[in-house]
């Protein structure tokens, strides 16, 4: 039987408010995913995106406009869905790398999974691939970046946490050479404002080709890591606690390190690289949703497929050309991570 104690209760009132927090989240991105599929400079009724989806799903007979359809089910819907997975994928991988490592400086691509994609795309581009080429060669890429930090530690017969972030910098500066190499013998006309406008990040062309291809890998290692989080919490209290409560480090974190990269590998092949997201969003949802990775993992899903949703919004809606993801990220990230970083002076040694 469980003992209750004045500590028990409080900890049960505050998963309990977590959960109901995750709960709002959840509705939310529900309502804007609709609104987001209306907006836009052809705009939609709310009432005709439901009806349109609804006859989609059961079958009903179309009485809707044909043009509608196409927009909202061949463009935006993808787009939209790409946008939250995106999202809640960069969020989710930047919450377990900073839980793991316990370094609030730490973000999905600091391994290399971001500048081996860029490499995988860039070298796609160059070779004048078709977009599914270039999305397979950027996952092929991040993976590859990552596998190659990962085998610089267990050359150097080390498994300590900075060995594996000193093996990140290493390989994202190499990689980062190599890109500006493959920028360097590019057509300046063609082919170096492809590869500079995929860094920048864009949902612009995706398809449901490309989304389905991401979604099965993308799925399994999100859920592999929500059901890890009680583990998590072990591995954020450091090496040695977490050794005395019988955790395995190496596989866990193996683990974590792995379904992490394909989450960040998936995100940056259909979208380009987009920064901030996993930097910025972890801490927010620790604001909201506390440090207890069981409810922050989940809030911190929800919170980044709602930023992307709205950052993507804006961004095709703010003039007559498509404005990159990653200028607006930084607008917006660069000065909330200071506005963070001011209201825990105080902790930072």
């Amino acid at each position: 039987m469980k003992r209750y104690t004045p500590e028990t209760d409080r900890s049960d009132k505050r998963h309990r408010r977590n959960s109901a927090v995750n709960i709002v989240l959840f509705l939310l991105l529900l309502v804007l995913v609709i609104v987001c599929l209306c907006v836009g400079k052809y705009s939609i009724s709310p009432g005709e995106c439901l009806h349109i989806l609804s006859g989609k799903i059961f079958n009903f007979q179309a009485d809707w406009d044909k043009m509608d359809e196409k927009l909202l089910l061949g463009v935006r819907l993808p787009r939209t869905l790409a946008a939250v997975i995106v999202g809640a994928a960069l969020s989710l991988s930047g919450a377990v790398y900073q839980g793991i490592f316990k370094n609030p400086l730490v973000s999905p691509d600091f391994l290399g999974v971001s500048s081996g994609a860029c490499v995988g795309a860039a070298a796609a581009i160059l070779l004048s691939m078709s977009a599914g080429f270039i999305q397979v060669l950027a996952f092929a890429g991040g993976i590859a970046a990552v596998a190659l930090t990962v085998m610089i530690p267990k050359a150097m017969r080390s498994d300590s946490n900075i060995m594996l972030v000193l093996a990140g910098i290493i390989v994202s500066g190499a990689m980062s050479s190599v890109l500006g190499f493959i920028k360097y013998i590019a057509d300046p006309d063609t082919e170096l404002a492809a590869i500079t406008y995929w860094q920048l990040g864009s949902f612009a062309y995706v398809d449901k080709q490309a989304l389905l291809g991401i979604l099965p890998l993308s799925a399994a290692a999100a859920a592999i890591l929500l059901a890890m989080s009680w583990w998590i919490n072990i591995l954020s209290l450091g090496e040695q606690e977490a050794r005395s409560l019988g955790a395995n480090i190496t596989l866990l974190r193996g683990t974590c390190i792995i379904c992490s990269t394909v989450l960040t590998a998936g995100a940056v092949c259909i979208s380009g690289t987009i920064g901030w997201i996993g930097l910025v969003i972890p801490h927010f949802g620790r604001m909201i949703a506390g440090s207890d990775n069981r409810t922050l993992l989940p809030a911190t899903c929800f919170i980044g497929g709602i930023f992307m949703l709205v950052v993507d919004t804006v961004t095709r809606m703010i003039g007559p050309a498509e404005m990159p993801i990653s200028i607006l990220t930084g607008i917006i990230g660069a000065p909330f991570y200071a506005w963070l970083l001011y209201r825990q002076r105080m902790n930072i040694r």
